[in-house]
């Protein structure tokens, strides 16, 4: 099981957190994976960005996660953990 926590915090909720949760909620029903990723919001993760959302999948933490490169980050950073 892959956990992914995305930032709602003050910081990424301004930089489009809801849209990256939103995103996130697409990909994972699309690919019918609601049984391999569990995916929650989270407070601050301390790794403000000026640019993009923070999000923490398992132990690692990425920054700057926006809808641009959302499908970059998940086919690169959370399908190959599964």
């Amino acid at each position: 099981m892959v956990v992914v926590q995305v930032c709602v915090g003050s910081a990424c909720h301004l930089n489009g957190s809801q849209e990256i949760v939103d995103l996130f909620q697409k990909a994972i029903e699309e690919k019918n994976l609601e049984d391999e990723i569990m995916l929650y919001g989270s407070f601050c993760i301390g790794k403000c960005n000026r640019t993009g959302v923070t999000v923490q999948v398992d132990d690692d933490v990425y920054t700057g996660i926006t809808p641009a490169n959302f499908k970059e980050f998940f086919e690169d950073k959370i399908l190959k953990l599964i």
